[in-house]
């Protein structure tokens, strides 16, 4: 492990291994929709965009905890190598796809190199303290954030005189992404052969895997909600806009880079700053409450102004995930880093795959009605978190983190500890 006095040049290689990743995956959104229709030779795509929004899910729920667990036998830094040399090659490919078959088959490659999420994230977890793990997974996130304001633009841009040069630039900024970690970034995590076996291959090995430690699994479940609930503004922000707001196509642009940059603004500044003063679970627990408030006030929002005020709470909502992750990556050993990250990212993927056509298709049946039901719904699935947090605050936590101290047998909290298992105010 790189110790954390040692760990800034790799961390500044990380995030921005994580933004040009954003980018590249950014840069297809504006574009994507009219690629179907050159290939298709018909201007109705729905469904098959539908479609690929799925099948990325679905690949990275597959293969996140494959890649983690890969990670964690043979080294973060050679399974981050081949999964962006892969996505390089993938949106080449894809620039140049002649058929809907071969888009799909570039589209399952990109869902399976875009799970070296779960890679990234234990890296961080390798080379940050106790105390930094949340503030850098803020960074991190941060860094996915700018990436996805900057991704769209360029796409935009770019795919004014081409849906398919977009790809090309998406393989520029993979391949730029693969030189960066080749040359310059180290090996975070010591490869044991222990840390791997066939059974990492199942997908749901990490499922069970989870329900099998007392102390992760109450915090995964809120991180799960957290997830589910996060796809009604993700599925619907548009369509609502448009329907309650008469938002057109330029003010939803403006709302997104709005709320992409609070949110970056948040992860970096605020995360560390909540964190160090409140400890990882109040600061999940404000976190909580910021985004089920925003939910309600979208509910009850009547004007389109009060759809950029309400990206503030929601905004601050977002430190919730760093704030989890840091608390989750306490719970389980250094050898289990990567297998745990790449469960956290299968659930965000399983969530992705579902929750889009259940959300889209409540939200259908029930526009027309005052306060929004999809709103007021998303609020009360989010209550579910407050007594599974209150139930995981109690519960011991599992296996002997690095807050612990083994004495006679018994496990006893190190003072450093006590930050993170005081009652909730």
């Amino acid at each position: 492990m790189i110790v954390a006095s040692s760990s800034k040049r790799p961390l500044t290689v990380i995030l921005a291994t994580a933004a040009l990743d954003a980018i590249g995956m950014g840069l297809i959104i504006p574009v994507l929709p009219t690629l179907l229709r050159e290939v298709l030779h018909r201007q109705d795509v729905d469904d098959h965009y539908g479609y690929f929004l799925s099948i990325y899910a679905l690949m990275q729920f597959v293969f996140s905890p494959i890649l983690g667990a890969l990670s964690d036998r043979f080294g973060r830094r050679p399974v981050l190598l081949v999964s962006l040399a892969g996505a390089a090659i993938d949106y080449t490919l894809m620039a140049f796809a002649p058929t809907l078959a071969l888009l799909y088959v570039g589209r399952i490659i990109a869902g399976v190199t875009g799970a070296n999420l779960a890679v990234a994230t234990a890296y961080i977890a390798d080379i940050s303290s106790d105390e930094d793990r949340a503030r850098r997974y803020g960074y991190l996130n941060a860094a996915f954030g700018v990436g996805f304001i900057v991704g769209p633009v360029i796409g935009g841009l770019v795919g004014s005189y081409s849906p398919r040069y977009p790809f090309l630039a998406a393989a520029l900024f993979n391949g730029i992404n693969f030189l960066m970690g080749l040359l310059v970034l180290p090996e975070s995590h010591r490869a044991e052969s222990k840390a791997f076996e066939l059974p990492h291959l199942n997908p749901f090995r990490s499922l069970r895997w989870m329900f099998g430690l007392r102390g992760v699994l109450p915090f995964v479940l809120v991180y799960a909600i957290i997830c589910c609930v996060g796809q009604v503004p993700q599925s619907i922000w548009v369509l609502y806009g448009e329907h309650q707001f008469r938002w057109d196509a330029r003010t939803v642009g403006m709302t997104f880079a709005f709320f992409g940059l609070l949110y970056a603004v948040s992860q970096a500044f605020l995360t560390g700053r909540l964190t160090a003063r409140f400890g990882e679970r109040r600061t999940l627990l404000i976190a909580l409450i910021a985004d089920n408030a925003g939910f309600l006030m979208m509910g009850f929002a009547t004007q389109g102004w009060m759809g950029f005020a309400i990206c503030i709470p929601l905004a601050i909502g977002g430190i919730a995930m760093p704030a989890l992750q840091a608390i989750l990556s306490k719970q389980v050993d250094e050898d289990q880093q990567g297998e745990l990250q790449g469960t956290l990212v299968a659930v965000m993927a399983l969530a992705t795959i579902f929750g889009p056509v259940v959300v889209t298709n409540f939200y259908a049946a029930t526009k027309n009605d005052y306060p929004s039901p999809v709103w007021l719904v998303g609020s009360l699935v989010y209550l579910l978190c407050f007594p599974i947090f209150w139930y995981g605050r109690r519960e011991p936590e599992a296996g002997i983190g690095p807050n612990r101290e083994e004495t006679g047998g018994d496990l006893q909290e190190s003072p450093a500890a006590d930050e993170y298992s005081s009652p909730v105010a």
